[in-house]
């Protein structure tokens, strides 16, 4: 038996190593956890719990709800947003005051908050939460996306005081959580296409990023990227600044291309069709076939993480418990059998 934990199976990839077995990365609790996760999320709880109470409003005033569209995610409310016109962006947006805080008590609180066993399992730091993502939220996506357009002045002046935010957050932070992973989180794609070019992605938010990016880069920490949909246009440039994991790597994008250009060099976390999965004409063994297929085109040479929790959609619940049980038990199996 390997005397690898979670974690360190999970980490060697890093290094370009294939591990002893699939990791298995999990974004949301699932029914039945046989082993203790390769991965867990870490970040300031005044920023990551303000919208999970009633009024269920983030630091900025955004408020959240949650649809069976999402499958009960929460997003932001899709009227009445906050702001109408960039160009007053100040008289709206107002940071939390950062002074006086005990940053040190402020991070331990949040490890013990998380009952991370950090020998199990790698810790995984995110703070911002992606400015394309923040201004979609403050505008919505018509006139957030046409802001960007007509008022790149305006846009500018609001990316930088956010990230002025959220990096001071990062450097009174990171030292005392002492990540093992460090995450840049960003949607600035949908299914088919990216919600904007690459020229844009290369003014507004890859400095953005960069910066975010140095704080781990100084410290020799790795460094992963949350960005559904189709991004693989922004992997170059990510990659460039030091990303080497990236999630959910949906198949939407050229996930074969992507391999053959950076092998095991860039993690791939996901690379799976949920909706495939959870469709009713799916057998137990049609699921596990499937997952062992997903195994064999992208784990052979090491680079791989299973990323396979499904939402439970409103009224669904009794199915979809019974999938992500499916699912889990499949891809532990698999994947501890992989590499044998």
């Amino acid at each position: 038996m390997s005397k690898l934990t979670e974690k360190e199976n999970f980490m060697m990839m890093f290094d370009g190593k294939i591990p002893e077995w699939i990791p298995r990365l999990i974004l949301a609790p699932v029914k039945d956890l046989e082993e203790v996760p390769a991965t867990a999320g870490i970040g300031p709880g005044f920023l990551m719990g303000a919208r999970m109470k009633p009024p269920h409003k983030d630091i900025w005033g955004v408020e959240y709800i949650t649809t069976k569209e999402a499958a009960g995610a929460m997003i932001p409310k899709t009227w009445d947003f906050i702001l109408e016109d960039v160009t007053k962006w100040r008289d709206v947006i107002k940071a939390p005051s950062l002074e006086g805080f005990d940053w040190e008590q402020l991070c331990k609180q949040d490890i013990e908050r998380f009952k991370v066993d950090r020998n199990q399992t790698a810790l995984s730091m995110n703070v911002s939460g992606g400015y394309f993502q923040l201004l979609m939220a403050f505008m919505g996506f018509t006139e957030g996306l046409c802001a960007l357009f007509d008022e790149p002045e305006a846009c500018h002046e609001l990316f930088e005081y956010l990230s002025d935010f959220y990096c001071t957050i990062i450097e009174n932070t990171i030292d005392y959580y002492k990540p093992d992973i460090f995450n840049i989180t960003d949607d600035t794609a949908a299914w088919g296409n990216p919600f904007v070019s690459l020229d844009m992605f290369r003014e507004y938010f890859l400095p953005l990023y960069d910066r975010e990016a140095k704080f781990a880069r100084d410290r020799g920490i790795p460094i992963s990227y949350h960005n559904c949909g189709k991004c693989e246009i922004f992997m170059e440039d990510m990659y460039n600044i030091g990303v080497r994991s990236w999630n959910p790597a949906q198949i939407c994008n050229d996930l074969d291309g992507i391999q053959e250009k950076y092998g095991n060099s860039l993690i791939l976390n996901g690379c799976w069709d949920v909706e495939k999965v959870t469709n009713p004409s799916m057998s137990d063994d049609d699921i596990y076939e499937y997952l062992l297929g997903i195994a064999n085109e992208r784990a052979k040479n090491g680079g791989f993480c299973f990323l396979a929790t499904i939402l439970i959609p409103e009224g669904e619940a009794e199915r979809m418990n019974h999938v992500n049980d499916v699912v889990n038990k499949s891809i532990i199996k698999i994947g501890h059998e992989f590499y044998k």
